[in-house]
């Protein structure tokens, strides 16, 4: 009877990604489909930033990231202190049975005299401000608005103080497109408008390691369908 012989060679597999002891695991999701603007009739405001709610659209996209995530480990929920994330992380909160906590240095960016959502038809008519903002990707050529470098101590501050409190933890963070923008440019060194546009609902997954930050995921929205279109409502009836 022969035994087989163990191979002596050595082999090294691929392994998977693991946070260090300590890393908090930060899941930055945008809000849904906010109201649109009419001019002439500014949207509320709450500390200065306007305030649109969700559209019917925005709210069935918050069921559906919530739907996404309520499988992951979330220990807990946080929102900006503006209405349409915390409308965006019901869903989710009340699957897991979890507050929703306000972090209002998660809110968008202040966008000066053009708040309240005049920025969107200053950016139609292309208002030589929008046109000096997007040609030098500064938020700050807006009248009275947020330079890219506050926008990002106040945001990375809050993501930073947040982590803190989670180590070992997995958090969803319900915030802005900007903001999301300004948080990943932070860690990436990029300037943040080559990373504006993430979609409804688009999940960015971030590791806040103790020896640094980790990109796992950005603008991750499998959830709504077609790379090329944002989710629809589905048929009634």
């Amino acid at each position: 009877m022969f035994l087989a012989m163990a191979d002596p060679t050595p082999s090294f597999p691929q392994t998977l990604y693991q946070p260090e002891p300590g890393a908090s695991q930060v899941l930055l999701v945008r809000h849904g489909q906010s109201a649109p603007f009419v001019p002439g009739r500014p949207f509320d405001l709450i500390d200065g930033h306007g305030d649109p709610h969700l559209t019917d659209l925005g709210h069935h996209q918050a069921q559906l990231v919530g739907e996404r995530l309520v499988v992951e480990p979330i220990a807990a929920v946080y929102a900006s202190n503006l209405t349409r994330t915390s409308q965006t992380a019901t869903p989710l909160a009340t699957k897991l049975g979890l507050p929703i906590n306000i972090e209002p240095d998660l809110r968008e960016v202040f966008l000066g005299e053009f708040e309240g959502g005049l920025l969107r038809q200053m950016s139609a008519e292309e208002h030589p401000a929008v046109l000096a903002m997007r040609s030098g990707m500064e938020w700050g050529e807006i009248p009275g608005a947020e330079t890219n470098a506050e926008l990002a101590a106040r945001t990375v501050g809050a993501v930073t103080r947040i982590a803190a409190d989670h180590s070992d933890e997995m958090v969803a963070v319900f915030c802005h497109g900007g903001v999301i923008a300004a948080i990943v440019s932070h860690l990436l060194g990029v300037n943040p408008f080559v990373l504006n546009g993430s979609r409804h609902t688009a999940i960015s997954h971030l590791v806040i390691n103790p020896s640094g930050w980790v990109l796992r995921s950005f603008n991750d929205g499998a959830h709504a369908g077609h790379l090329t279109a944002d989710h629809q409502l589905p048929p009634s009836g």
